[in-house]
């Protein structure tokens, strides 16, 4: 089994660094080849630029880097997704990796209709998405309408035709004690022992 990791936070001593750990360590007890993708380390360029606006007409990315990381998803098992939200949504280079390379022609194909999705992502079995945030959960889902749900896994994971799909959201981090912490990071391991 193979899982691809994409790890976006600028900081490595973050607690979304903690989690990048814990997720490694439970995929090592399963005997998972890991592939890490840290789009901070990577120098990622979220910037849609003209060529790859054409290239999304063309069903064909161009960004030498896009290209890349759009081979190892189409190599992956399990998918992994971990990072903060900010201002309700995903950093830059996360939501830029979303729009370079869930990429028509990559890792997804249009129906005869145009009006849907099929993955080309076929050995893919499996989807987490983990993220932190310092918004309280209620708040988040009554105020701001679950933006991560309706945005990332509705509107592109699920709409790009990737099934099985699992969201595990840390809230309150900053007020969070030191035992809660410990509590998720034996969470996050124990889900990815179990894969």
């Amino acid at each position: 089994m193979k899982t691809v990791i994409v790890y976006n936070h600028p900081y490595e001593k973050s607690f979304n660094h903690a989690i990048l750990e814990a997720t490694m360590r439970g995929l090592k007890h399963s005997e998972n080849e890991i592939d890490l993708i840290n789009l901070d380390e990577d120098k990622f360029n979220p910037v849609m630029e003209k060529e790859d606006l054409l290239g999304f007409v063309r069903h064909s990315a161009v960004d030498d880097q896009a290209v890349d990381y759009i081979n190892r998803l189409q190599n992956a098992d399990n998918l992994v997704f971990i990072f903060p939200i900010w201002w309700e949504l995903m950093p830059a280079m996360m939501k830029g990796f979303i729009d370079k390379v869930i990429f028509p022609g990559g890792t997804f194909d249009y129906t005869k209709s145009g009006y849907g999705m099929i993955s080309k992502l076929s050995r893919l079995k499996k989807t987490t998405v983990i993220t932190t945030m310092n918004t309280p959960k209620a708040l988040y889902r009554m105020i701001f309408s679950n933006a991560i749900q309706r945005s990332l896994i509705r509107g592109t994971l699920k709409k790009s035709g990737m099934k099985n799909i699992t969201w595990l959201s840390f809230n309150m981090i900053k007020s969070s004690s030191i035992k809660r912490r410990t509590s998720w990071l034996v969470k996050v391991e124990k889900h990815f022992k179990n894969i």
